[in-house]
């Protein structure tokens, strides 16, 4: 209770502070605001009355941050995304009765006042006086809509929004001021629109079309009379009033803004009657934000074009101005996601790793000669419940996009690339080797781009399997992934012509450093991504052209302003010729060699499998000439382990292999991905052979153990040794599959490198 003197009134205190505010506030608003930057109040000019000249743009049009909604190709919707759940709708579209519900209840004399109601002024502080408190407040709806435009600007900054919401009196001069702006530039219809699109109403809501949205599933514009006076209430302390929470206390101030409205004419009272009568009946929508609600396991992809926002220049030159467009949202973004595709990676690489399994799969599809990313699939779903296997870490893109750290050693699908620079060398595809089961290469042999010796030793390595002896050619040797051979080819060719070959198709590593220009890398030493791999071999699809990979189509502001998205960059990484050779090679390891698992029938198909070093990483890499898939498995989670004696998806294993796992993956992916497409043919090309490929004095693995090395025939005979200087020691040990071995003493030793990540 407010202190009073014995005879009854306020004390002189109280009497000298209403005086003062009445007269301070009273002048000030009579006066128009026009006060000097320091005068008889004393107020200094720094936040008080500094720039009152002009009104900010923002107040006009403020920038609203809205969900942001992600598409498909064909429309239809991944994901909405925001920072603030808001959708901003015309008046028009906003019932009627939200209309006059909202002015009732926060301010009755809208229409009849300025932007400062003088009348409510000199009433709430001789009210607030009398209570020796603040019993009643004295803000117009254009005052409201003011500290509101402040409040969105601050954002979810804790000290700006403190700053925007402070209560200092040249603060309220400062709101004061710009109302009065407000009101002459944009009227009262604007005004209302803005601030019912501006306004918090609880729950994540933001703005009347998102709120409407959250309690009603309902647009705006189909509010009935309860459900519109609910929502205006709300207003004042949407957290006091949540119908969610606290029904009783949603229904009480529900039905004072019902009472509110018959008061002032908007409503009769047997109207307000029989809404205060009605229950309040809610129909929750809930909250839909971020890719965690992608459809179609599509989570990871969803997050692939936000990074993507977030750090290509095309959308802003610095990380600042990104992050700013993207917290504003009210973007539609049309993506290359196909949803056939994706189902299909969603659905193979779950078809055969199971989410709690100690290892994961990771499928992505690219499109030749376009560079769209088709999907992303892995066999852990997107989130961030590890309880429940998820996982937010993109398995098929590097660390930058929010992949892994380094990315995965690639095995034997490198070896592709090796053969494709020879050929541009002018090599031929019939050139032989022969060579025993392990084999040392002088590391000296080897230059890298710089002119630099590789290093110094010998390289030691071996095939996978001791009966891996005799005389290979280029398309035998792919369809057996025979490693010496890869060695021998890679020396002729060049280890600089090789990388290069690798850049030019788009070969990155995971962490984006530069490419090891370690011999081992023909075996697939250097780690890579899914994503990488995919758009690599999508230049083989595309006879040469390598595009690089995109994600996004367009993107339209809620203005309907369209932005500039990244494009696919092409070049020409090999002649059409060499292309087709390899074409018509990688045709032999899906219809006869290691991956006859995952060769499809009804179409022209090719591709490489890919195991590495003790079997940490296996793939199976391979396209059609209208999609390119890569499949990865392994290890994902801590210190990579080997997959010998694994059970996984529920299969027994003794060992994986690319062949039979990854294969099998990617024939689900592209099967389903391409029922009822085009059949296209690869170029029709003679590939020239060997005198004596393929006939061995070994037998090959024809089992399950359908990796690099397996299912392979051994041959002797062949051109002579054109290396005189490499031994083939009987009792030499070498690496295996996607490693080199050691490399003797050198400084640039042929080691595989790390074992993918």
């Amino acid at each position: 209770m407010p202190k009073k003197r014995s005879g009854g009134g306020l004390t002189g205190t109280q009497q000298a502070a209403k005086f003062l505010g009445v007269s301070v506030l009273s002048g000030a608003v009579l006066a128009g605001i026009a006060l000097p930057a320091a005068g008889a109040l004393g107020l200094a000019a720094k936040g008080t009355v500094q720039g009152f000249d002009e009104i900010p743009a923002n107040l006009k049009r403020p920038p609203l941050s809205q969900r942001t909604t992600i598409l498909n190709s064909d429309g239809g919707q991944i994901a909405t995304v925001y920072s603030r759940d808001r959708t901003v709708v015309d008046l028009k579209d906003i019932s009627p009765y939200m209309q006059k519900a909202i002015v009732a209840i926060e301010d009755s004399r809208f229409y009849e006042h300025g932007a400062i109601d003088l009348k409510g002024i000199l009433r709430a502080l001789n009210r607030n006086a009398q209570s020796g408190g603040v019993a009643q407040g004295a803000s117009t709806l254009t005052q409201q809509y003011v500290k509101n435009v402040f409040v969105e600007e601050a954002g979810d900054d804790p000290d700006k929004v403190a700053e925007a919401t402070q209560q200092t009196l040249g603060r309220k001069i400062q709101e004061l001021k710009y109302a009065i702006q407000v009101e002459e530039e944009l009227g009262k219809k604007k005004i209302l629109e803005n601030y019912l699109n501006i306004t918090f109403f609880g729950q994540q809501a933001y703005g009347v079309e998102a709120a409407s949205k959250r309690y009603f599933s309902k647009s705006a514009k189909d509010l009935n009379l309860e459900e519109a006076a609910m929502l205006a209430g709300l207003v004042q302390s949407p957290s006091r009033y949540d119908p969610i929470n606290d029904s009783e206390e949603a229904t009480k101030r529900r039905n004072t803004v019902l009472q509110r409205m018959a008061a002032v004419g908007d409503i009769s009272q047997t109207e307000a009657d029989r809404a205060k009568a009605s229950p309040i009946k809610l129909k929750v929508s809930k909250p839909k934000n971020g890719c965690i609600t992608a459809v179609d396991g599509a989570g990871f992809f969803c997050d692939y074009v936000r990074k993507t926002i977030l750090s290509d220049p095309v959308f802003g030159k610095t990380e600042a101005e990104r992050q700013k467009l993207w917290n504003l949202g009210g973007l539609t973004i049309k993506t290359t996601l196909d949803p056939r595709a994706q189902e299909a990676a969603n659905e193979a690489a779950t078809a055969k790793v199971n989410k709690d399994d100690k290892v994961a799969a990771a499928v992505v599809q690219v499109q030749p000669g376009t560079g769209k990313i088709l999907s992303m699939g892995q066999s852990r779903p997107y989130g961030l419940d590890q309880k429940q296997h998820e996982t937010v870490l993109n398995l098929a893109v590097g660390n930058k996009m929010g992949g892994t750290t380094y990315g995965f050693q690639v095995g034997s699908t490198f070896k592709p690339i090796t053969a494709a620079a020879a050929l541009e060398k002018g090599i031929s595809p019939a050139q032989t080797f022969s060579t025993g089961y392990e084999i040392r290469v002088p590391m000296d042999s080897f230059t890298t781009c710089s002119g630099a010796k590789a290093g110094s030793g010998d390289w030691k390595l071996s095939n996978e399997v001791e009966s891996e002896t005799g005389s290979w050619d280029m398309t035998s040797a792919l369809g057996k992934s025979i490693n010496t051979y890869f060695a021998l080819l890679e020396q002729r060719t060049g280890l600089c012509e090789t990388v290069e070959m690798a850049k030019r198709m788009g070969y990155q590593r995971g962490d984006g450093k530069k490419i090891g220009e370690n011999p081992s890398i023909t075996l697939g030493g250097e780690e890579s991504t899914p994503l990488a791999m995919a758009s690599a071999y999508a230049t083989f699809a595309n006879r040469g052209t390598y595009c690089t990979p995109v994600a996004i189509q367009s993107i339209t502001t809620a203005e309907g302003r369209r932005l500039p998205v990244p494009k696919s960059s092409c070049s020409q990484a090999m002649s059409e010729r060499t292309a087709d050779t390899i074409n018509q090679m990688l045709k032999g390891v899906v219809e006869d060699g290691t991956g006859t698992k995952a060769g499809l029938s009804d179409r022209d198909n090719a591709g490489k499998t890919g195991t590495t070093n003790d079997r940490k990483d296996a793939w199976f890499v391979g396209y059609t000439p209208n999609l390119s898939t890569a499949v990865w498995v392994g290890d994902d989670i801590g210190e990579k382990s080997s997959m010998y004696n694994i059970t996984i998806g529920g299969e027994y294993y003794d060992k994986v292999c690319g062949g039979c796992l990854p294969g099998p993956i990617w024939k689900i992916a592209m099967t389903k991905a391409l029922e009822a497409s085009e059949t296209p043919s690869f170029n029709a090309i003679s590939v020239p052979r060997g005198n004596s490929p393929d006939r061995g004095n070994g037998e090959g693995d024809t089992g399950g153990n359908d990796k690099p090395g397996d299912n392979r025939g051994n041959g002797g005979g062949g051109d002579d040794n054109p290396f005189p200087r490499i031994s083939f020691p009987p009792d030499l040990i070498g690496g295996r599959d996607g490693t080199g071995g050691n490399g003797g003493n050198g400084n640039g030793n042929g080691n595989g490198g790390r074992n993918g990540r």
